[in-house]
């Protein structure tokens, strides 16, 4: 049931979709926009027509809400998928079952039958009968699409977004401006050859939350909700007293003009076309307001981004598994010991094996493997990262990317929750880093897991992938300029966590240890079974002592690299692990061969606590956790810092009260009666509460409120 326009609430805007051309005096300002002007690119707005004032206590009817729909590609896309699937199932369904016919104990039949009637007349009456049984189930699942499109619609009143789905069941969205984190728009192949795109709005409701997803609606319309959905958000703050002020606009920096042009890269161009070619039903483009910072990728920081993405390591190691499982099955199936040809082919074998020739060209095969598939993965990096853009506009954070699948994240900077700056190995090896932004991801309707790029989806709102360190105060002072004011004074772990770290990393989470010891098994092993190995005629004796010699130098000396890797790894990691908290904001850093520093403000903070285990407490130190939120929120966590900066850091996190408010009024006690005396007791305390002991070393956070 449609919810009534509150007449307090005034006008109500229309989508590009649903509106007639009314007269230009007509036009309201739409409300929380820059500008304050509705742009000429902009659809326009209808005014509603205010209640009679004939008689002042008649009750005001209502005006009914618009209900704005999705376009109607939402019918015929879903049936193109559904015929795909279709195609698909039949296709493995018909040509196995036509195989195991034909391959069975049924050929001598169909051969008959080919016969009798012919063999294009059973090919054509097989493909008949799957077209037709395609046809059949392509057509209900398009009216299904049809029936379900009819009910598909959203509306927007003066607090809240609603979304009507189903048929049978009936389902109503609500989402309340205030509560919106993010909005997002996503586009597949298909749907940017047409101009359309899926808008994923997500609330910050934690790790229960599902985005709400208004699937097939057209640029037009998509950059209209985004507008307005921001402009009612910002409104409905101002005027809930969350948001004393607007959020100011990015700076310029460096003396660049808004929306500065940088150096762009190859993948630009074809961006750009499909920007401007927008598809057959994008519409007219709709200002979503004023840009004052803008960046993309160069051409050296795509390549970089490409190849050195975690997909192309995975695939590496994939591939040198398989070449390695395959070279092993290889050695024990092929040769037999019967046959004198294959014996002697297997001396030679053992013969190249001892000399390296073998080793060469294994190296060389997993070399090639790893250079091949290293380089597909690369190219797909580069071209999901195609058309990179990240801005500033207005009080948002906008971000685009994707070549053939396109992608826009924008995040309200009132709702980012953290910001990451990463470095990999590799990173720190080249100088670069990650930037992200963390925000309360939601759970879509569509799981992120069959995304092709994943990690866009794990690290937040990515706003640049390789960029060099000294860039990025410069980026962040133009995108989120309310992170300017980050902690200098930053407190180090303990002493003793060198000492602990090499404990923890070289032997009981680090893989070289055991390694070693797996090594050091399979050496007394082969040094038991080699003298009999070594007496034996056979061909399989001799390559299974070639096999375990191998195999234990590779164990031995992978055993050696990783504990001198892990060992590295903790003495970088003592060094340059530190947290640090000023009046606004909390700090976290963990070193390695990999970094990762996360910034988070004080505000946004909902609990923290410290943890100490048996050795902790001998070794006086603790670990320091920190969650904005209960959810999918960012969570901080370092381990062994000193017993009293821990302290320190939970009396921070206490909530502040205002110093009036920390001296309540003296409250005035009746004397007690004369003729009944009572025992003398403890006057008790009107003043300040005493501080409570830190043995409870959990605090929750509250917004300040100064």
């Amino acid at each position: 049931m449609d919810a009534p326009l509150r007449p307090q609430e005034g006008a109500v805007s229309a989508g590009p979709d649903s509106l007639q051309q009314p007269a230009p005096s007509s036009q309201p300002t739409v409300p929380g926009s820059p500008s304050g002007v509705v742009p000429a690119s902009a659809p326009a707005v209808p005014a509603v027509s205010p209640p009679p004032a004939s008689d002042a206590s008649a009750p005001a009817v209502p005006a009914a809400l618009e209900r704005h729909r999705v376009h109607h590609s939402y019918i015929w896309l879903g049936g193109i998928k559904s015929a795909v699937t279709v195609l698909i199932a039949l296709l493995v369904s018909f040509g196995s079952s036509i195989i195991s016919v034909v391959a069975g104990q049924g050929a001598s039949e169909m051969a008959d039958l080919a016969a009798a009637v012919g063999m294009g007349a059973v090919v054509a009456a097989v493909v008949g009968g799957a077209c037709l049984l395609g046809a059949i189930v392509v057509g209900i699942a398009t009216l299904c699409q049809w029936w379900a499109y009819r009910h598909l619609y959203f509306t927007l009143d003066g607090e809240e977004f609603t979304l009507y789905s189903g048929i049978f069941n009936k389902k109503q969205a609500h989402v309340p401006y205030a509560r919106i984190q993010s909005l997002d728009q996503k586009a597949t192949l298909l749907q940017r050859v047409f101009g359309v795109c899926d808008v994923s709005i997500d609330t910050a409701g934690g790790a229960s939350n599902k985005a709400v997803v208004v699937p097939c609606v057209t640029k037009s319309q998509a950059e209209w909700l985004r507008r307005e959905l921001f402009a009612r958000k910002s409104a409905a703050e101002q005027e809930s007293g969350r948001a004393s002020s607007p959020a100011p606009a990015a700076p310029v920096v460096g003396g660049q003009p808004a929306a500065s042009a940088v150096p762009g890269n190859i993948l630009d161009a074809p961006a750009s076309l499909w920007d401007d070619a927008r598809g057959a039903f994008a519409g007219a483009r709709v200002d979503t307001g004023r840009v004052s910072y803008e960046y993309g990728l160069t051409n050296g920081e795509l390549l970089l981004t490409g190849f050195s993405n975690n997909t192309g390591f995975v695939l590496v190691l994939l591939g040198v598994i398989g070449a390695l499982a395959s070279m092993v099955s290889s050695l024990f199936d092929v040769f037999q010991p019967d046959d004198a040809l294959v014996k002697g082919a297997g001396r030679l074998l053992e013969n190249a094996l001892s000399n390296g020739g073998v080793a060469a060209v294994g190296v060389v095969t997993f070399l090639g493997a790893c250079l091949v598939l290293w380089l597909l993965s690369a190219i797909g990096t580069c071209v999901s990262y195609g058309g990179f853009k990240a801005r500033r506009r207005d009080s948002r954070i906008e971000v685009e990317y994707g070549l053939l699948q396109h992608q826009l994240q924008g995040v309200d900077i009132d709702r980012v929750q953290s910001v990451v700056i990463r470095q990999s190995f590799v990173r720190r090896l080249l100088g670069f880093c990650e930037v992200s932004l963390g925000k309360i991801d939601s759970l879509g309707d569509q799981a992120d897991a069959s995304q092709k790029n994943k990690g866009l989806a794990d690290h937040g709102v990515i706003i640049h992938p390789f960029v060099r360190t000294s860039r990025v105060p410069d980026i962040l002072a133009g995108m989120v300029p309310e992170f300017a004011d980050v902690p200098t004074d930053l407190c180090p772990v303990a002493p003793v966590a060198l000492r602990r770290a090499l404990i923890r990393r070289c032997l009981l989470q680090g893989g070289g240890l055991w390694c070693l010891l797996a090594g050091v098994a399979l050496f007394i092993a082969t040094s038991v079974w080699q003298p009999a190995l070594a007496a034996s005629p056979d061909v399989e004796s001799a390559l299974v002592l070639a096999v375990l010699t191998f195999s234990t130098n590779v164990l031995l000396v992978a055993g050696v690299v990783l504990l001198v890797v892990d060992a590295v790894g903790a003495v970088l990691w003592a060094r340059e692990s530190s947290f640090g908290y000023n009046r606004s904001f909390f700090q976290v850093s963990n070193g390695g061969l990999s970094r990762e520093t996360v910034t988070v403000p004080r505000k946004k903070i909902q609990f923290g606590f410290t943890k100490t285990n048996p050795f902790q407490r001998r070794a006086r130190t603790a670990t320091i956790n920190a969650a904005t939120a209960a959810g999918l929120g960012t969570k901080l966590v370092l381990i062994d810092a000193a017993e009293q900066d821990a302290e320190a850091w939970l009396r921070w996190l206490e909530p502040r009260v205002p110093n009036d408010a920390a001296k309540p009024a003296p409250l005035v006690q009746e004397p007690a009666p004369i003729a009944s005396p009572a025992p003398a007791a403890a006057p008790a305390s009107f003043g300040p509460a005493a501080p409570a002991s830190h043995s409870d070393s959990t605090r929750p956070h509250q917004e300040d409120r100064l």
